[in-house]
């Protein structure tokens, strides 16, 4: 079976040009308190950021998607697909696309809810499983069967240049792919991302649920620079998570031997928490996963989705808000910044990135088979 590199094929930059992003409704009631009134009033709000720029599918049921499209009756850019999914994390589901020049493709990794039967976050993945091929016959997209290997697209980040970062908490997880050794998954991850070097960072945010996903603690914003979630409070838990991170990436080096250049990002001066009216609002199902009132979230700014024109920023209604915001200003000077409210989906256990999966520019590649 071929494999992207062997096809030359590579996963690019977040930064790099896109031809769309993936969204789904969400409506899941043991993720979303109340109804998922607030959440999806949230999920409009960042679509209708993203659509400003480039192009937003946005997968619903048949029971949710006349809802979802009336959400978006006078956005020209948002389409519709009727695609069932067990939650709205299309980050983790949809497919992951690697590009050779102007053709691109799909990878379908396997998808068990983080964990599946060891430490996943519920009973029943089926769905959510079954997504990433869907999305890629609705796009046009051929597509890479990665099965069975585990790996969510929050776990992994590339530069575009032969560079992926990972944490070794999450693809190190006996949840996962226990049977096999770091150096068998970093190959595993090179043949599948084109990449030459993987960068594995010792963790991510505390009490993050996905083992702690990279996405939520470091993100390239351009080549051998990144964001780092930072926190200058010695007694807070994620200091000594955080001061771990930069210690590696202050003596590693790109796959091109660059030094890294870190920018900290601070996280919310004051910890998210589950709330009595939260943990009132969830509807919980049989071997799922279940809150607890003042539970921490792993609540991050590095959360960012970068669209052609922007980069849609979550908020939190705390003092760092507007100092992530300016970091993030002065990193992407030709985007536009969109700060949004997204408490609505840190209660859900992710957030804005987690939410969406972008599509780089391209055409699909009509002669390949898998």
């Amino acid at each position: 079976m071929n494999t992207p590199k062997a096809d030359n094929f590579h996963m690019p930059a977040e930064y790099d040009k896109q031809r769309g992003c993936v969204m789904i409704w969400p409506v899941r009631p043991g993720s979303w308190p109340n109804g998922a009134k607030e959440a999806k009033r949230a999920f409009t709000e960042i679509a209708k950021a993203i659509a400003e720029s480039e192009e937003v599918w946005m997968l619903a049921d048949k029971e949710h998607i006349a809802e979802m499209q009336l959400a978006f009756k006078d956005v020209s850019a948002v389409h519709p697909l009727e695609i069932e999914t067990d939650d709205a994390w299309a980050r983790d589901v949809g497919p992951t696309c690697v590009v050779n020049g102007n053709q691109i493709r799909g990878i379908d990794w396997k998808f068990n809810a983080w964990g599946g039967d060891y430490d996943g976050l519920y009973a029943h993945w089926e769905k959510d499983d079954a997504a990433a091929s869907k999305i890629c016959d609705a796009l046009g997209i051929k597509r890479y069967d990665a099965h069975p290997f585990v790996l969510e697209g929050g776990s992994i980040h590339s530069d575009g240049g032969g560079t992926v970062m990972v944490t070794e908490t999450c693809l190190l997880s006996k949840g996962r792919n226990p049977k096999l050794s770091k150096a068998q998954i970093e190959d595993k991850l090179k043949e599948y991302l084109g990449a030459e070097k993987i960068i594995w960072l010792p963790c991510g945010i505390y009490n993050d649920e996905t083992n702690e996903h990279v996405d939520n603690i470091c993100a390239f914003t351009a080549s051998a620079t990144v964001v780092l979630a930072w926190t200058d409070d010695e007694s807070d838990p994620q200091y000594n998570m955080s001061k771990a991170c930069l210690e590696l990436l202050s003596h590693e080096v790109d796959a091109k031997g660059r030094p890294f250049r870190v920018h900290k990002l601070p996280i919310p001066k004051q910890p998210i928490c589950v709330t009595a009216d939260d943990l009132e609002g969830y509807v919980f199902e049989e071997g799922e996963d279940v809150r607890e009132l003042g539970e921490r979230l792993a609540a991050s700014y590095v959360n960012f989705y970068i669209s052609n024109g922007g980069v849609i920023v979550p908020q939190f209604g705390d003092d760092n808000d507007k100092i992530a915001v300016k970091i993030l200003g002065k990193l992407f000077p030709n985007r536009k910044l969109y700060p949004i409210y997204a408490r609505p989906i840190i209660v859900g256990g992710g957030n804005i990135h987690c939410i969406t999966q972008q599509i780089p520019a391209g055409s699909s590649d009509k002669d390949f088979q898998q």
